[in-house]
């Protein structure tokens, strides 16, 4: 009789080990599989928390994006210059985070189709005798780690001239409390920059304008293919063009 319980219970072990195995890696509760984004949410209206929630332009589209992959999106919030970095590893799926095209990056990761044009500007105090992007040279520029703004600007006003904070807000800081002259950051962010800070004001000439896209591992081209038929549906039924207008006025 043992004999017998022993070769029932082994077979009821062997079948559950059999039904465990057959499930997705990584689910959520309602069987949905998790697809991670790594984002630095300190860079509004792409990327920002309210409280405990992530929202911002990025977000959205991303959530729209894992919809279609039939997947729940997790954000994974850090510092802008380590987002590469987690994309190869595998830490994240992909890199989200109003992240520029460059031939530089190329070399490090796969970039989707852009969905979104970004334009770099430079912000001063009210009254500063920068009038142009000529009167940046000699001049203390603070921008934030990692960006294109931090690697445009050291290239053409040299390294000894740029200040490079971990985020754009502490650049904003030390832009007020006379530690740099100029900041050079995103015109979106730079927009909310200045509505929240009395006495700023973004020069009228643009700095760079540029392709936002979403960094995926080199390895993983069957992501970036189903990322990229995502972005084509989500393009050509207008939702990015909504998620967008939701968040910037067209004025």
């Amino acid at each position: 009789m043992k004999k017998v319980l022993s070769l029932i219970l082994a077979a009821a072990l062997m079948l559950c080990f059999a039904a465990c195995s057959q499930q997705p890696a990584s689910t959520t509760p309602d069987n949905a599989t998790v697809i991670k984004m790594g984002t630095n949410a300190a860079f509004p209206p792409y990327e920002f928390k309210e409280g405990d929630a992530f929202k911002g332009i990025d977000v959205d589209i991303a959530t729209e994006i894992a919809k279609e992959l039939g997947a729940k999106l997790e954000v994974v919030d850090m510092e802008f210059d380590s987002i590469i970095t987690s994309v190869q590893k595998g830490e994240v799926d992909f890199g989200m985070a109003g992240m520029t095209v460059t031939d530089e990056r190329k070399l490090e990761v796969n970039f989707t189709s852009s969905y979104a044009t970004g334009v770099q500007v430079v912000i001063v105090n009210e009254g500063s005798d920068i009038k142009s992007l000529d009167d940046l040279e000699g001049k203390k520029i603070g921008t934030q780690l990692g960006t294109t703004g931090d690697i445009y600007s050291k290239d053409d006003y040299g390294e000894e001239n740029v200040v490079s904070y971990s985020k754009g807000a502490d650049a904003i800081i030390a832009l007020k409390g006379g530690d740099v002259d100029a900041v050079i950051i995103d015109n979106e962010p730079a927009k909310a920059f200045v509505a929240q800070n009395e006495g700023l004001e973004i020069l009228e000439t643009e700095y760079a304008i540029e392709d936002y896209a979403i960094a995926v591992k080199k390895e993983n081209t069957e992501l970036l293919d189903k990322i990229n038929a995502a972005l084509e549906k989500l393009t050509a039924d207008g939702t990015i063009d909504k998620i967008i207008a939701n968040y910037i006025s067209a004025e």
